[in-house]
């Protein structure tokens, strides 16, 4: 029978049994270590929204214990919003390729960062200390204050000043959404002191790095990019250490932000090919980047220093122009698909920031993002190339 347990076993068998994978094969293998002595080749699909017990005695000591820690019940899965055997298994891959104790998974990106944030507030910690810029939702989350946190933006050097006895966390993006500013990780969390730095690993994903290396003690991603990889999946993820998965998981179960069970299998299956994935965009993303920085009619090229997917860029002409003159590429939010996608984040992504944070931040209205694909160079530049010459001839 496929359950979390037998997930969480093979876990626990890999972490014990000598020498660490490398990325490549944890990213085919973690989460499935189990398969081979079921009789299994492909992860099973577990549909199921609630499973039978016989002993209401045993239940009720399972759902005081889950009460208790929010740790994963023993034994069977007792209902589909406590937990499911097919999401536990993205889980621990996940944690695995992140070098996290654990992960919890949730309906989308949002969802996992609000469940960090109410994790904090319930415990009387809702001061955010945040570093701009950040995925414009996320950004519109923290100083909306719509979860009753409240926010204090500065720049990486003033973390440790603006610091308070009730700040419950420190949060980066990095690279950062849209701009791909970077920061000194290692220095953040050393600054942090004993606050958790909750680190946004979208855009780099841990092919590129590993925020939990360098100190972060969260891990955010949109799983709905580059780990599901596909743009059929819609999901977020936070690798953590278990004391606050079991906190993470408890708000999951209160507040419903369960992912389907589908997406789970979906986003399992896009591990498995991530680190090729990422490194073929990268490699024609570089490639684009360096075409883009000579190209008089771009003024400014921003791509990361750790390299990855995704380029921004600023055009001497009309963005709007180029999104309208794209005919391979496609205009359309999101990012980290195996086709390359643009879009021009003042009128979008970032539309909900105030608009002169969003400039302060360096989201100019000239900016475009790009999410590179597994498209050949050629056709990519191609097309690019003609857009950009629409965007002057106006």
């Amino acid at each position: 029978m496929d359950s979390t347990a037998a997930s969480t076993h093979a876990y626990d068998d890999v972490r014990t049994s000598g020498a660490p994978r490398a990325l490549a094969t944890e990213a085919v293998h973690a989460g499935r270590d189990d398969l081979a002595r079921q009789g299994l080749h492909a992860p099973p699909i577990d549909l199921s929204t609630t499973y039978p017990s016989y002993d209401s005695r045993a239940e009720a000591a399972r759902i005081d214990a889950f009460a208790a820690t929010g740790a994963e019940p023993d034994g069977p899965p007792v209902y589909g919003r406590l937990g499911n055997p097919t999401v536990a298994r993205f889980e621990t891959a996940l944690a695995r390729l992140e070098g996290t104790e654990s992960a919890v998974a949730f309906a989308s990106g949002m969802a996992a960062l609000s469940a960090v944030l109410l994790a904090r507030a319930s415990i009387g910690l809702r001061h955010v200390v945040a570093v701009r810029p950040l995925y414009g939702c996320s950004d519109h989350l923290l100083t909306a204050g719509l979860l009753g946190s409240e926010v204090t933006w500065t720049d990486p050097a003033g973390i440790a000043d603006a610091l308070r006895p009730d700040t419950g966390l420190v949060m980066v993006e990095s690279p950062a959404n849209p701009t791909l500013a970077e920061v000194d990780l290692r220095a953040v969390a050393h600054a942090c002191g004993s606050v958790p730095l909750l680190a946004d690993n979208t855009f780099a994903t841990p092919v590129l790095q590993r925020p939990a290396e360098q100190g972060a003690r969260l891990v955010l991603h949109s799983a709905t990019k580059y780990l599901g990889g596909h743009g059929d999946v819609l999901a977020g993820v936070v690798g953590c250490d278990e004391e606050f998965a079991g906190r993470l998981r408890q708000i999951r179960f209160a507040t419903g932000g369960v992912l389907h069970p589908l997406a789970g299998y979906l986003l399992l299956r896009g591990l498995s090919t991530l680190p090729v994935r990422v490194r073929a965009a990268s490699t024609t993303a570089a490639e684009l980047a360096r075409r883009l920085a000579a190209d008089p009619r771009v003024t400014r090229v921003h791509y990361p220093r750790i390299g990855g997917a995704m380029i921004a860029f600023e055009v001497a002409g009309d963005p709007h122009e180029v999104i309208a003159g794209v005919r391979l590429i496609t205009p359309a939010v999101s990012l980290g698909s195996v086709d390359t996608l643009i879009q021009h984040p003042a009128s979008i992504s970032h539309r909900i920031v105030d608009e002169r944070e969003r400039r302060g931040a360096g989201v100019s209205d000239r900016l475009l993002r790009l999410s590179v694909g597994l498209e050949d160079v050629e056709d990519l530049w191609g097309d690019l190339a003609g857009a950009l010459g629409a965007s002057v001839s106006v």
